[in-house]
């Protein structure tokens, strides 16, 4: 059952420990006004009418008590202000680095059976200290993190364990229509997609697979819920291309004409 806004002050009166005397000393009212409020005043058929909180007392109540003006009017079930956590946001530089003997940043490797604990951790410097890591020379200019993939969304692109090196973008305007990023995020976790960029309009991320079964659906992701954004600038895959057919002919036409040749210098 939803609770009134009758019912929601009689949860701050109780949550305090007081009674509706002393409530209404603490908010300035008589204790007959939140008698009116809680209890209602006694009708001529026996009955009681709730009276409604005027705007005076509702403000009195919330910068008394500190209280969520969501929670009173039935928007949030946080009583309190301290109770609510603002969305974080999004941070210009990742909360955790790692630095070389010789002052230079290492790249961090996340393997698949680290994500889950990555999600918690990526804030905490002994987790990722914990984290393989290592120093590429000509990855120096911003931060990268690597990132092995898991599973096939993104097949035709990248496979089931190839890992993708990506550089931290500092403002998320800054992210390009089209192009492939790293996106961590508490709701859905570490995943590797094709990105357009509609946070200024909507302050959302739409996120496509490359893989074009139907199983991969595209969908949206809020700004307030990313944590990370890393766009891939290169990869490295256990997938190794096949022979094309066009080069086997034209190993068979290269080596019919020299023996042409050879046959036209020999009769000459």
């Amino acid at each position: 059952m939803n609770m009134g806004i009758s019912e929601k002050i009689a949860a701050i009166r109780d949550a305090f420990q007081l009674n509706n005397f002393s409530l209404s000393k603490r908010i300035g009212v008589t204790g007959t006004t939140i008698d009116s409020i809680i209890n209602g005043r006694p009708q001529r058929d026996g009955s009681r009418k709730k009276t409604k909180p005027g705007y005076d007392v509702l403000t009195a109540i919330i910068n008394e008590f500190n209280i969520n003006p969501d929670y009173l009017f039935g928007k949030s079930d946080q009583m309190l202000k301290s109770e609510v956590t603002s969305p974080t946001s999004y941070s210009g530089m990742p909360q955790v680095v790692s630095v070389n003997p010789q002052g230079h940043e290492n790249i961090i490797y996340v393997p698949i059976q680290a994500r889950a604990g990555y999600l918690n951790g990526y804030g905490d410097s002994n987790y990722i200290g914990q984290l393989p890591s290592f120093h590429m020379p000509h990855l120096n200019n911003g931060t990268f993190r690597c990132f092995e993939v898991q599973g096939n969304s993104m097949v035709r692109t990248f496979f089931d364990g190839d890992l993708v090196f990506g550089k931290y973008v500092e403002h998320l305007e800054d992210i390009k229509d089209g192009r492939v990023y790293v996106i961590v995020s508490k709701n859905d976790g570490i995943v590797l997609k094709r990105v357009i960029n509609r946070i200024q309009e909507r302050g959302k991320l739409i996120l496509k697979s490359d893989n074009k079964t139907g199983n991969y659906p595209t969908y949206t992701i809020n700004a307030e819920e990313i944590m990370e954004v890393w766009y891939v600038t290169m990869f490295a895959s256990k997938q190794m291309p096949e022979p094309v057919d066009v080069y086997d002919r034209l190993h068979d036409l290269e080596s019919q004409l020299v023996e042409l040749q050879e046959q036209i210098s020999r009769n000459h």
